[in-house]
């Protein structure tokens, strides 16, 4: 093993995103991962189309770097093996619902008897507390009761879900957090502890602008399609061809902008001149910026933009995004075994990312753990 989190042994009891992305990251920076399944499998293993030599493109994207085992817990053997594994672990990581590995003696306060130095992660949908344990913890429903989907669509509308399971990914991530900072305590004190990240408290705070313009300001923002409720200009523009995004954060992007665009004198007009009046005098704006570049493609407008320092960009498919990536040097691709994967974000001067194993078959490695769990 190497990466800085090498040595680390992590029992992960999770399945479909948000544990299994959280497991996969901490796998890539060195822990060794050991995925416990059921006998059916990871749901996501049967979530397709798509697929890649019939094997689902949704399970492969963050499962990685981990060795599979199957556990029934409910068979007298392989629960022994489960526990064995959590008592020789650092970490694990579970998104059972609240409560349900008690049965099995895998319930944190059980576990750390036998391990103390263990740090036990739960994800939830909404927390463990009474009210919130029993609720159903999917993406889906944390979107639309967070508030995020009122946010998202076109104003005229119907709300609309993200492109992807973005309170997943998220708590994901606070899982992750959760686990290093957890393991840094513990490098002081000697003792592990119970980390617990929900996607519902993952969801307000990763909300942040909007939800602090209702707790901090008492306003309840609502769906404004591809505009941005504080700043202007900061959304997609109509070109000759089709749009582009641009963003002009401050004063001087704007008055870059202008000067590009042959429409300096803009950056003058006390219409205009502050941040706050672009934003409330964006139905004037808008139309002078268009009018200019729909006299021109968006690409050709592109590299003048960016070359006067203002952010901007064409939107494109995923595939897009991938070959955009490759070109400004990023590597994002890359292949484990015979699978192509996302490269870790995260780059290291040293002790950097690796990638050693493709995401596992079923019970690819219950021999080996086995025998090992055994011995």
């Amino acid at each position: 093993m190497t990466g800085p989190l090498s040595g680390l042994l992590v029992a992960d009891f999770s399945r479909i995103l948000a544990g299994p992305y959280a497991t996969m990251l901490l796998a890539d920076l060195g822990a060794d991962v050991v995925k416990v399944e059921a006998p059916g499998g990871d749901d996501t293993r049967s979530w397709q189309p798509p697929v890649r030599d019939g094997i689902s493109t949704y399970y492969l994207a963050v499962n990685r770097n981990k060795r599979s085992i199957a556990l029934d817990l409910k068979d007298a053997d392989d629960r022994a093996a489960a526990q064995e594994l959590v008592r020789r672990a650092d970490v694990m990581l579970e998104n059972f619902k609240p409560g349900g590995l008690a049965r099995f003696g895998l319930d944190y306060e059980t576990v750390a008897e036998g391990n103390p130095k263990l740090i036990y992660a739960s994800i939830s949908g909404f927390g463990s507390g009474p009210k919130g344990a029993e609720l159903p913890g999917y993406d889906l429903i944390v979107q639309a009761i967070s508030g995020l989907m009122s946010l998202t669509g076109d104003p005229d509308g119907e709300p609309f879900r993200a492109g992807i399971s973005v309170f997943d990914v998220m708590a994901g991530l606070h899982a992750t957090i959760g686990v290093l900072s957890a393991l840094n305590a513990r490098h002081e004190t000697g003792r592990g502890q119970h980390v617990e990240v929900n996607l519902m408290s993952s969801a307000l705070s990763g909300l942040v602008n909007q939800s602090s313009a209702y707790v901090a300001g008492g306003v309840v923002p609502m769906r404004m399609g591809n505009s941005h409720p504080s700043l202007f200009p900061y959304e997609p523009l109509p070109c000759s061809d089709g749009d582009l995004i641009i963003t002009a954060g401050n004063n001087n992007q704007f008055r870059r902008l202008t000067e590009v665009l042959g429409v300096p004198e803009l950056a003058d007009d006390p219409r205009f001149d502050r941040n706050e009046k672009r934003t409330a005098n964006r139905d004037e704006l808008r139309p002078l910026l268009v009018e200019r570049l729909g006299t021109r493609t968006r690409m050709e407008w592109f590299g003048d933009i960016i070359a006067a320092g203002v952010p901007c960009g064409p939107i494109n498919t995923i595939d897009g995004g991938v070959a955009f990536a490759e070109d400004i040097g990023l590597d994002p691709v890359v292949t484990v075994g015979s699978i192509p994967t996302i490269r870790n974000p995260i780059a290291f001067s040293d002790s950097a990312a690796s990638y050693r194993l493709p995401p596992p078959d079923l019970d690819e490695h219950g021999a080996e753990l086995r025998k090992w769990l055994t011995t």
